[in-house]
């Protein structure tokens, strides 16, 4: 139990009839008489203070409308203290303003006259606009007090008995309420608001904490005013009704005898009556009123009643699913799942999804599922749930606004949505939605595979970006250009050249012109296996804009000039297709193996024997016109190509050896050129014409005859060479020899160097040569050497040493020799170089020096110098 602590003081000497205790200050105002007679007395009380162990009156001031005195009826003090309205029985309403605890910051006028009784007063405040409204016995008023002038609104021309009127909580938007006998009247600051019809004489009407409290009395009392000695019948009954507005149900109904007033405190109502008894209404908690709600199937009021008490929205959700439950028992299926809907994000969806399975209830498991995609809570489960009912409904309609909802809108998995249109065959739907929100893959799978439409698919490629127009060209391409072959062969020069989407592209992106992209054209040929037209003229294309394409475009191209070539039968077109593949050869980007394959292939003979040439297989040149037993270009092929590879003399004349045919006339002109050239030794051209039974003596008589004369020839020369080496041998022997034995005598009389008179100290050489000794020091590079003879000695030397060091040159001595033509001249190149130095005469005598000593020494020898001083 509360503890409660009462408190008294003597206000008045007489006594008091009207009390006002603001809520959010300690102050109360009073009003009351000290003497006797009509002299109303405000007093304003701060209870916070004490004077004399009471609490401190601030002010005090007497209640007179006017010069005529009247009895107070009503009074209403605003909460922020600047303003008091004092209510009169003479139609006369009193506002202070001002500080109200004060007498010099306040300022009291007559607001309001008039003939009937004032029996209801309340201040309005909303923002910084305060209205007054008035209540008397036939009218209702309102002030608004932020103007000077106080202007003044009749609201309603009918009125309330005392006690009978009141002002509403902010739910109610501050109205003010007014009931009368039959209907309570809520007003706005500016006009009447809604009316409520609750019969029966009121006796009180009150607001606390969103509850409307009427006193009824059923039976009219005579006296309407309420001012009379007597009111009511003690025996008489009095039903006090609490309504909740918001949710219009009774929250209370009961009867007491004769109630002086309700009031409102620590959570709960006090009803005192005139006995002297107290009665405490303790309102129930939300969850105990939802409870006697469901109970009573009262499932809207326990909604309205969750609101008001501002439940959270898992509490509502609960009430919302017991409310579709009970509905879904009633067999309301379509009210049932308008409360299922409101539990989306809540409740599962599976719980609503389940019970809505069958066929028969399919409009509402669609409205459900609509429901649950606005709110962005659909899976790929739902979505394809949701497409099923529309395609099982058929309901176009509703599946075009579906899927043609503003991509803010989409709240579904659009992927998913284009498969299942896919798979029920709402192709142009499906189509729609791809293409709408960019799902590229499946635009071009539903266009070309289920609908057919390829020029609308190429269309589409063509509005891609390059990458995308890349990828979907590889993997549609030879579809497209089995079905649309000129529209995919320009698609195709666009791409591998400088690609741009067109105009319309699908995304909006931005391309930098100078942005130079393209594919590889080589990556695209498989796509035209079976047009070669259109090949052809894609690969022409390529290489007339990139020069540099790649070598596999160019061997393409070369295989389909060839084709045309090998099936043209026109004689002057084949002219000109082989001037194509010719001219394609000659461009030096075609792969020498491959190209050289494809013209053996189609037998193309001018492209063989061009690659042949320029991959100087000269070999190959004689051969293939051996193989085509064209004998005069076997020669010619000789001649052109024999200094390069001398062996195509040899081979020629094997092959004319082994023919059983005349080819004499050949055999000669092979003949003559291996002799001019010195190709053969001529007993190896004898045996192999040994072979041939056609030819004769006579085809290499004159050969031998010519042969033989130059080579008697070279005899007499070498021998005539020979007998002039050993006269110069014999010479330069007896030059040594009486440089050994006699004495030299020097008469130079010049200097070599510079030519004048020879003058001690001078330096002689053996060979000749003389110097002055200041010459010789000036010019000479070594004291050993006659600077005259010094450079010819010089590439003696070098000569010999060369000699020196090739001289064990084993495996190059051997490959000259196997490659050379003569190889008696390589065995006398190198014994020139002094290879076989080291072999002893045997001419000479024992013990005598070898040649190889005696040439050394004579290379001494020669090098000796004097130097004499005279």
């Amino acid at each position: 139990m509360r503890s409660l602590q009462l408190m008294s003081f003597q206000a008045y000497k007489l006594r008091v009839t009207h009390l006002f205790q603001l809520k959010q200050h300690s102050i109360l105002v009073s009003v009351g008489q000290d003497e006797h007679g009509i002299n109303p007395l405000v007093k304003v009380w701060n209870l916070d203070k004490r004077d004399s162990g009471n609490p401190l009156c601030t002010r005090i001031f007497p209640a007179v409308p006017s010069s005529k005195p009247a009895e107070v009826s009503c009074l209403s003090v605003h909460e922020n203290l600047n303003f008091m309205a004092i209510g009169f029985t003479d139609g006369s309403v009193v506002l202070t303003k001002g500080d109200i605890t004060r007498d010099r910051h306040s300022k009291t006028l007559t607001l309001h006259e008039g003939n009937s009784p004032v029996t209801g007063l309340a201040f309005r405040q909303m923002a910084k606009i305060t209205h007054l409204f008035v209540a008397t016995l036939e009218k209702v008023f309102c002030y608004t007090l932020s103007h000077k002038e106080y202007p003044k609104v009749e609201l309603d021309t009918h009125g309330c008995a005392l006690r009978c009127s009141s002002l509403a909580d902010p739910s109610q938007d501050s109205q003010f309420i007014v009931a009368g006998d039959e209907c309570v009247y809520l007003y706005q600051p500016d006009e009447r608001g809604p009316c409520f019809a609750f019969d029966g004489h009121k006796l009180l009407a009150n607001w606390h904490r969103g509850y409307l409290f009427l006193l009824i009395r059923h039976v009219k009392s005579p006296n309407k005013t309420g001012f009379g000695s007597s009111e009511s019948s003690p025996s008489e009954k009095q039903v006090l009704t609490i309504y909740d507005l918001d949710n219009k149900f009774i929250a209370y109904s009961a009867s007491f005898d004769d109630v002086i007033d309700v009031l409102a405190e620590w959570g709960s109502f006090y009803i005192l009556t005139r006995d002297g008894k107290m009665f405490v209404l303790q309102e129930k908690d939300t969850q105990t009123k939802l409870e006697m709600l469901f109970k009573k199937n009262l499932f809207v009021m326990a909604i309205n009643l969750a609101k008001s008490q501002h439940l959270d929205s898992d509490g509502l959700s609960e009430i919302f699913r017991q409310y579709g439950d009970h509905l879904y028992l009633k067999g309301d299926h379509d009210g049932a799942i308008q409360q299922y809907i409101r539990t989306i994000g809540k409740l599962e969806p599976s719980y609503v999804i389940r019970k809505f399975l069958d066929a028969q209830r399919i409009h509402n498991l669609t409205a459900y599922l609509q429901a649950l995609h606005r709110q962005s809570l659909a899976n790929a489960d739902h979505t394809t749930l949701l497409l099923n009912c529309y395609t099982k409904l058929k309901d176009s309609s509703k599946l075009e606004e579906f899927i043609k909802s503003s991509e803010s809108e989409v709240h579904f998995d659009v992927e998913i949505a284009i498969k299942v249109l896919r798979q029920a065959g709402y192709h142009s739907h499906a189509v729609f939605l791809a293409e709408r929100h960019q799902h590229h893959e499946w635009y071009l799978k539903i266009q070309l595979e289920d609908l057919k439409n390829y020029q609308e698919g190429l269309r589409y490629i063509g509005r891609l970006p390059f990458e995308q127009t890349e990828s979907n060209m590889k993997r549609y391409g030879k579809t497209l250009m089995h079905h649309v072959p000129e529209g995919t062969t320009l698609l195709l020069k666009r791409l591998c050249t400088n690609y741009q989407p067109n105009g319309d592209s699908v995304e909006k992106v931005s391309l930098d012109s100078s942005l130079f992209v393209k594919a590889n054209s080589e990556e695209f040929i498989p796509i035209f296996a079976n047009n070669p037209r259109e090949l052809k003229a894609f690969l022409e294309h390529m290489i007339e804009v990139d020069p540099r394409s790649s070598q596999g475009v160019y061997d393409t191209l070369l295989e389909l000039r060839l084709q045309d070539w090998a099936h043209e039968q026109d004689p002057e077109k084949k002219t000109v297709r082989q001037g194509e593949a010719l001219s394609l050869l000659r461009s030096d980007n075609t792969v020498f193996d491959k190209a050289l394959v494809l013209c053996q292939m189609h037998n193309f003979k001018e492209g063989v024997l061009y690659l042949y040439e320029k991959g100087k297989l000269y070999q190959q040149i004689m051969h293939y016109h051996m193989q085509t037993e064209e004998y005069g270009k076997v020669v010619d092929a000789c001649k052109r190509y024999g200094d390069q590879e001398g062996c195509l003399w040899e081979q020629a004349l094997g092959y004319f050896a082994r023919k059983e045919e005349d080819c004499k006339a050949y055999i000669s002109e092979v003949l003559h050129h291996i002799d001019q050239k010195n190709l053969m030794p001529p007993l190896l051209v004898v045996q192999t014409l040994a072979h041939n039974s056609t030819a004769t003596l006579s085809v290499i008589k004159d050969y031998l005859i010519n042969k033989l004369q130059r080579e008697s020839q070279q005899i007499e020369d070498d021998e005539c060479k020979i007998c002039q080496y050993r006269e110069e041998t014999a010479h330069l022997r007896s030059e040594i020899q009486e440089l050994k034995a006699s004495a030299k005598i020097f008469q130079k009389t010049k200097c070599n160097m510079c030519n004048s008179p020879l003058e001690l100290p001078s330096v002689h050489f053996l060979c000749s040569h003389s110097f002055h000794q200041h010459c010789f020091e000036s010019y000479a590079e070594s004291d050993a050497e006659c600077p005259t003879c010094t450079p010819e000695n010089r590439k003696v030397m070098d000569l010999l040493r060369a000699q020196d060091q090739k001289r064990d040159l084993h495996d190059h001595f051997n490959r000259q020799l196997r490659s050379s033509n003569d190889g008696f001249s390589v065995v006398a190149d190198y014994f020139g170089r002094g290879v076989f130095n080291k072999l002893t005469l045997v001419t000479d005598p024992p013990g005598s020096k070898t040649a190889a000593s005696l040439e050394v020494n004579l290379q001494r020898d020669l090098l000796i110098h004097t130097k004499r001083n005279s």
